[in-house]
């Protein structure tokens, strides 16, 4: 099984050299191992559209909260920081950042323990969302006005591998199929006299470990990770 994942990732190496320009040097191999030049820009396309959302947002996770050198950091795992202006032209931690519902953000290492996250009372015209987003860029859930209305309220954010009890006080438990996670937090401004309401409410939206929320010992931490620099892309061009 091994050794065939591993041909098989190789074949998709060599297609994408294949994708992407109109020779390639492997391309007398790829044919000699049964895999026609058609055959490999057909993987090739596959793979770029399978990993480009996973490459896109880790992109966005390594500047908010990996690369503290970075004009988009935000801060580390687990907590959360929130924009107290709304977006501007410099800003570009997103292809579109809304301009009428200043963010807050939150980066979620779930791999040793869950994440709690409180939202607080707002009054009931107002619109808030809390985008859940893991690795994949799927849309796993949501918090906000629309999934749980404006009277607040503490959820608990568990990776896939987390099988405890639910501690009283919980609203909700929301999985991520993804051991690191995303919630962007857009809450509507009405005009620019309104903006400290908007900071006031961002300033009640919490988070804290399991631990914490518990006041317990924290569980041993995850190991390091050795995260990979994330390079300015190339512009490519490909027929397909």
């Amino acid at each position: 099984m091994r050794a065939r994942i591993l041909g098989r990732a190789r074949m998709a190496g060599l297609a994408a050299c294949l994708l992407f320009v109109s020779s390639c040097d492997n391309a007398t191999k790829l044919a000699e191992g049964g895999l026609s030049v058609a055959d490999a820009r057909a993987i090739a396309k596959e793979a770029y559209i399978y990993g480009f959302p996973m490459a896109a947002n880790y992109q966005t996770m390594y500047k908010q909260a990996i690369n503290a050198t970075n004009h988009d950091y935000q801060g580390p795992f687990n907590t959360l920081h929130s924009s107290k202006s709304v977006a501007t032209p410099e800003d570009k931690f997103v292809v579109t950042p809304n301009s009428d519902t200043p963010y807050s953000y939150l980066w979620m290492d779930l791999r040793a323990e869950p994440v709690v996250v409180t939202v607080p009372k707002i009054a009931p015209n107002r619109y808030y969302t809390g985008q859940m987003v893991d690795l994949y860029t799927y849309n796993f859930a949501y918090l906000g006005t629309r999934a749980y209305g404006t009277d607040g309220g503490t959820f608990m954010v568990a990776g896939p591998g987390w099988n405890g009890e639910t501690p009283a006080g919980i609203k909700a438990v929301i999985r991520s199929e993804t051991q690191f996670a995303y919630i962007i937090f857009r809450t509507q401004l009405f005009n620019t006299a309104d903006l400290p309401k908007v900071n006031k409410i961002q300033a009640g939206y919490a988070a804290q470990t399991l631990s914490a929320f518990l006041k317990q010992p924290a569980p041993a931490p995850a190991p390091a990770v050795s995260w990979l620099r994330y390079l300015v892309r190339i512009a490519l061009t490909a027929s397909w």
